[in-house]
């Protein structure tokens, strides 16, 4: 047993040995400290910091307005202002969507293959603190419908450095599954989170609201660690992904022949893949996310010509791996995309990780048969991308820039080139009225548009009076805080437009009851399945008449904020519209929580939105 003792011990010594060679000098540095400090026991406590996000640098999307502070993700930066009351403020920092109602909608894009079961994620933001710490806890201090929480990460950069490192690392805190609070009141959400190697001022919220009852609202976010590295484990499963992966010929054929050597006379080689047709050794490994398809291809020479089968990547989202995401990665997946028809490359390049001219080059590579582009929040992008985007993707019918606010307005006119586009998201960007218009004149086959939030858009109804004329085809419109929008603009759109299903009015405030607009706007469009007036205090009675009477397919409908709406109105329209399903009366004066309860137990199948504030 001795003997055996020793040379545990001496292996043991050996691999410690070993680690701090191989590794980088701060590792080997890191393991020696660990070691120190399992020696001494009597050391000084390392004293933890408290502080709150000193700035918000990026997000998603937000429910407020580019030009104030209601319900803006800026509202995460400093203390709370809200906490610990319960209620809709507008203080707090609240996302764009919530629910899986918009997963119905006719505007809601395709989800694509192979997306992995454990990303979850579907907004983020992203917040500065004031110093690097080695983190011990998050807190965040969610006032309303919490549990819309699913990520929790920490960026090795330091934000307010001028210089951007060569290695920018991402690692998860801590990640769960979406999930809905017992209780729609305020809560301090604060998880276990596990150690990381490098001290952070830069954390990462990512959120799925898609099990919530309404928008959930954040108040602050508090980032506790210690100045000093504290003690870790010495030893760390690497992390494998796509842009580590070597496709050398020598390594294939050494993997090939070990995987593919006989090992009797009577081996078949490949085994019983041998026996199975291709196609369906392509069905089975179809099922695999992308990073397993990597790793796969380096197995054996039968599974390479599989793994690199380019219509294993007809469609490829590279959203959920964005931490990761390089251009050694695309080049690595350049050979396999011949045939790539729908890429998602949301999220991904920010901070240096994609160069403009490493997209281009992807682009032009494996761009000529892309039918969907989808490259929200990606601020890599310039004019130059958007250009290549045009001259190569000929045929592209959906393109989703939303977020993308860091690009120049001169950028948006090579879209116009696109002329076969049917989807085209440009929420929360700086498009100017020249382009959009020259878009609107070239892209006349477009059914789905998104102008949500667009402030650089300064004559919206003559934007909507080349829509009306050009865009017959129209099937959404999301117009979403377009203060400019007049019911001279909306009656054109309405007139020509006839087949919209999806509109979205919400805090155009510019829109007054009084003129007959959403009057005229149900009379001309019956196919309306969504209609959202939100935050306007003029619509009526006659208004929710004329929707009962002329809109029977409605099936979203948000009139939050009005004061002119009484109980019979939404009595009538309930009979009549059997397929509502969302109706939205928060904050309505007329409304109040015991209508509410009655009709949702007349018609339990709609769900009556009314918001509260203690």
């Amino acid at each position: 047993m001795f003997p055996m003792l020793t040379l545990l011990s001496m292996f043991y010594y050996i691999c410690l040995r070993r680690r701090c060679r191989s590794g980088s000098r701060g590792e080997a540095l890191g393991s020696r400290r660990a070691v120190e400090l399992g020696q001494r026991a009597a050391l000084p406590v390392t004293v933890e910091v408290e502080q709150y996000a000193k700035e918000v640098l990026d997000f998603s999307s937000h429910y407020g307005s580019e030009n104030s502070m209601s319900y803006t993700m800026w509202n995460l930066a400093g203390v709370p202002n809200v906490y610990p009351s319960s209620g809709d403020f507008t203080q707090t920092a609240v996302f764009r969507t919530y629910g899986r109602w918009w997963e119905t909608c006719a505007s809601a894009p395709a989800r694509f293959h192979r997306t992995p079961r454990s990303f979850h994620s579907r907004d983020y933001l992203e917040l500065a603190f004031e110093e690097p710490v080695y983190p011990t806890a998050v807190e965040v201090l969610e006032t309303y419908h919490p549990g819309a929480i699913v990520r929790i990460l920490a960026c090795s950069l330091n934000p307010f450095s001028q210089n951007l490192p060569a290695d920018i690392r991402w690692e998860v805190l801590w990640a769960g599954d979406p999930t809905k609070a017992p209780s729609p009141h305020a809560r301090q959400f604060s998880p276990t989170i596990r150690p990381i190697s490098f001290s952070t001022n830069l954390v990462r919220l990512e959120v799925n609201s898609c099990m919530l009852d309404y928008y959930t609202e954040l108040d602050a976010v508090v980032l506790r660690g210690v100045r000093e590295r504290p003690l870790l484990a010495l030893y760390k499963m690497p992390v494998i992904d796509i842009s580590e992966l070597s496709d050398s010929e020598d390594e294939l054929a050494e993997a090939g022949a070990l995987c593919c050597r006989p090992a009797t006379r009577h081996s078949l080689g490949n085994g019983y893949f041998d026996k199975l047709p291709y196609e369906l050794i392509q069905l089975i490994i179809s099922h695999l996310a992308v990073p397993e398809l990597c790793r796969l291809a380096q197995a054996c020479k039968l599974f390479r010509q599989h793994c690199y089968d380019p219509l294993q990547y007809v469609q490829l989202s590279l959203q959920p791996y964005w931490t990761r995401l390089g251009e050694a990665a695309l080049d690595h997946l350049q050979p396999r995309c011949a045939l790539l028809q729908r890429l998602n490359m949301s999220w991904t390049g920010n901070r240096g990780a994609i160069t403009a001219t490493g997209f281009c080059s992807f682009i032009r590579a494996c761009g000529s048969s892309l039918v969907c582009l989808e490259v929200s929040c990606c601020h890599f992008l310039n004019e130059a991308c958007l250009e290549v985007v045009a001259q190569t993707c000929v045929g592209l019918r959906e393109l989703d820039l939303a977020s993308c606010d860091r690009l120049h307005p001169q950028a948006f006119n090579h879209i116009a080139k696109l002329t076969h586009l049917r989807r085209l998201v440009l929420y929360r960007t700086k498009i100017e009225q020249t382009a959009m218009l020259s878009i609107l004149m070239s892209c006349t086959e477009l059914r789905h548009l998104n102008l949500g939030s667009c402030v650089m858009l300064q004559d919206c109804d003559v934007v909507l009076s080349v829509l009306s004329q050009r865009c017959r085809a129209l099937r959404a419109l999301d117009l979403w805080r377009c203060r400019s929008v007049s019911e001279r603009g909306v009656g054109e759109l309405a007139a020509g437009c006839s087949l919209l299903e999806e509109l979205d009015l919400g805090w155009c405030s510019s829109l007054h009851s009084s003129t007959g607009c959403f009057q005229r706007l149900a009379r001309t469009l019956p196919r309306l399945r969504k209609l959202f007036l939100t935050a306007n205090r003029t619509v009526c009675d006659a208004d929710l008449e004329q929707l009962a009477t002329c809109c029977p397919v409605l099936e979203h409908l948000d009139i939050l904020g009005t004061r002119m709406v009484s109980p019979s109105a939404l009595r009538r329209l309930l009979q009549s519209c059997l397929r509502l399903r969302l109706l939205d009366v928060s904050f309505c004066s007329q409304i109040d929580t015991r209508t509410v309860q009655e009709l949702t137990s007349l018609y339990p199948a709609v769900s009556i939105k009314k918001s509260f504030t203690q």
